[in-house]
């Protein structure tokens, strides 16, 4: 026998009647939780940690600081899996973390990490640059504003961005802002070699004039005095060109 639809809506009207005026009531609020992001948030489960280790080979960079690291990253909670890429002088572990671990978990758990590594730290043999973390994959920018000026150097140019960006964190719901393109600032200090060779000077006690190193520590009856050698440069005589 086949079903009928409508004499089965005829025999139960007040059933009929209430799961229209359920299904009004329902959709205009479930309309108006809609999300509306042009770019919605989303939550990527995954953290990269670096650690550069210059002039290291490939083994000692692999048991020396790679796994060394991992035996950390293992005692992160809900860690479904790690997956690690080595090369001499250089480590790069991706840290994955269960698909059932919610959005609101995840803040705390990438501070476990960040925490426990910055507490093994100490470990690592000396000249191991980092370990730098990575858990911005998920960040979206919603306006995208390109700023030049001729005439302007490049520090005046990044003092101006700098000022445009402090103004708009003031602005409700900006939260982050990335400046890119920025051109940092060196220092270039040249020697002539034959002036150096003709006053007898070598080229490396200039570099130990600004080396800080501890020198000691004087203990008196009340006080406790820091001592300082002589033989820095002095900051404020530096010449610019």
């Amino acid at each position: 026998m086949q079903f009928n639809l409508s004499k089965w809506a005829l025999e139960n009207r007040s059933l009929v009647v209430y799961m229209m005026i359920a299904a009004t009531i329902v959709g205009p609020a479930s309309f108006f939780r809609l999300g509306r992001d042009e770019d919605p948030p989303f939550v990527i489960k995954t953290m990269v940690v670096q650690a550069a280790w210059p002039g290291a080979t490939l083994d000692d960079t692999l048991q020396q600081v790679t796994d060394r690291i991992e035996r950390t990253l293992q005692e992160t909670p809900s860690l479904d899996f790690l997956r690690s890429y080595t090369s001499p002088g250089q480590t790069t572990i991706f840290a994955n973390l269960k698909g059932e671990t919610t959005a609101a978990q995840i803040p705390d758990i990438w501070y476990h990490v960040r925490k426990s590594i910055g507490d093994m730290r100490l470990t690592l043999p000396a000249g191991v640059l980092g370990p730098g973390f990575n858990d911005e994959f998920g960040d979206v920018f919603g306006i995208i504003y390109g700023v030049t000026a001729d005439g302007f150097t490049h520090r005046e140019l990044k003092d101006h961005v700098e000022a445009i960006r402090s103004r708009l964190m003031q602005v409700s719901d900006v939260a982050k802002i990335e400046i890119l393109g920025a051109q940092d600032e060196k220092i270039f200090v040249e020697f002539s070699v034959q002036q150096l060779a003709g006053l007898g000077i070598d080229r490396s006690a200039l570099a130990a004039q600004n080396i800080v190193s501890p020198s000691g520590v004087l203990q008196t009856g009340n006080e406790r005095l820091t001592l300082r050698v002589s033989g820095r440069s002095n900051p404020n005589r530096i010449f610019w060109r």
